[in-house]
């Protein structure tokens, strides 16, 4: 690999996490707005868009550990967002499921979120969005699958 294929390299993961970090900015600035942290949003959407989850399965979907899915599933229960439910097959398991007041929440903040993420993406074209959605995609699995091989 030459000097500058390396120096390319090093300013795309540069400027990746700086526009990863202005746009994330952006949407945990509208969710404390509504008195949710960014992780109890995140396991809330969750829940409202793919229903009752099993709490050892949410921390995959967020990118969470298990021990901080509990903690975040507590923080909504006492909330009133969501509630526990065991799982009848199996008392190990349990699920957590949005409640009518978690619905209601993300009804009122769903849309104007995604105008929020709308407006922090909008300094590209649409066919801008659609080609950086496909090179981050290509970028990404490529990663994932060189991590794995590396088995480090």
């Amino acid at each position: 690999m030459s000097e500058q294929q390396r120096d390319d390299s090093l300013h795309l993961f540069i400027v990746l996490s700086r526009a990863c970090e202005w746009v994330t900015a952006h949407a945990h600035r509208d969710i404390r707005r509504h008195g949710l942290n960014p992780t109890e949003y995140g396991v809330l959407e969750l829940l409202y868009h793919k229903g009752s989850q099993p709490l050892q399965q949410i921390g995959e979907k967020v990118l969470m550990t298990s021990g901080n899915i509990t903690y975040v599933v507590d923080k909504l229960v006492g909330k009133g967002l969501v509630i526990r439910k065991p799982c009848p097959e199996d008392r190990r398991v349990s699920f957590a499921e949005i409640t009518d007041s978690g619905v209601a929440l993300l009804d009122s903040v769903f849309p104007g979120h995604r105008e929020v993420i709308d407006q922090a993406v909008s300094g590209l074209s649409d066919d801008e969005k659609r080609q950086a959605i496909d090179l981050l995609k290509k970028l990404g699995l490529y990663a994932k699958a060189t991590f794995k091989e590396s088995g480090s």
